[in-house]
């Protein structure tokens, strides 16, 4: 089979532009490898600093409900003791009980 010349040019031009294409998009899926490498050590480094972050905030504010919490209990504590010495108070005012049947 005999090919003009122009077929030829035509071939040639086909692979061409096949062997770009296919050197262009192995740079591209090279470059996409590089960034993507860099992206995921970026963000392991960005992880690790907000989990720390969130590790100390978490520790500050267990602390801060700890001494809250304390401080409610003693306060708690304080109000049941004045609420027995209230209770005392007012049962001295009222007197004893009065029963159903009275003495004669």
């Amino acid at each position: 089979m005999y090919m003009s010349a122009e077929t030829i040019t035509i071939l040639i031009g086909i692979a061409s532009l096949l062997l770009a294409l296919a050197g262009g998009f192995g740079w591209m899926v090279h470059r996409m490898d590089r960034i993507g490498g860099e992206l995921n050590g970026r963000m392991d480094r960005m992880g690790a600093e907000v989990n720390g972050r969130m590790d100390r905030l978490g520790a500050e504010l267990n602390g801060r409900m700890d001494r809250m919490s304390a401080d409610l209990g003693a306060r708690m504590d304080r109000m049941s003791d004045e609420l027995v010495e209230v209770k005392i108070a007012i049962a001295r005012v009222e007197g004893p009980p009065r029963h159903l049947l009275t003495g004669r």
